[in-house]
């Protein structure tokens, strides 16, 4: 037989460790959202703005809205304004896959934000 004498339980546990994951969602969200921003193809702005707005913060889920987004991800040649493989002038990191691309430039960074919130 065991017998702990004295151990009880934090009622608000379960509470206070979901308020501190939605903290930390909100964090990776944010900062997913901050630093894909470099990475982003742009022409207009318009796809930027459609990831800022189509996201819910906090939610885990980062939405480019624009109806062009998902084609803009996959087969765009980072050609133009700040692009990753433009021909003249200063070379940028705007193109395609640019979340996988940011996520592996930074994710030590978003760790580390992360850990400080939990």
């Amino acid at each position: 037989m065991i017998n702990f004498v004295g151990l009880k339980l934090n009622a608000n546990f379960d509470v206070e460790r979901k308020k501190y994951f939605a903290e930390a969602q909100k964090t990776i969200d944010s900062e997913v959202l901050r630093l894909s921003d470099p990475y982003v193809p742009f022409r207009t702005g318009m796809m930027k703005k459609s990831g800022i707005s189509g996201t819910k913060i906090g939610s885990g889920v980062i939405e480019y809205t624009a109806p062009y987004a998902k084609e803009q991800y996959y087969v765009n040649r980072g050609l133009g304004k700040e692009g990753m493989n433009r021909k003249k002038g200063t070379k940028g990191l705007r193109g395609p896959f640019f979340f996988e691309r940011m996520k592996a430039d930074h994710k030590e960074e978003i760790l580390k934000r992360v850990s400080r919130k939990i």
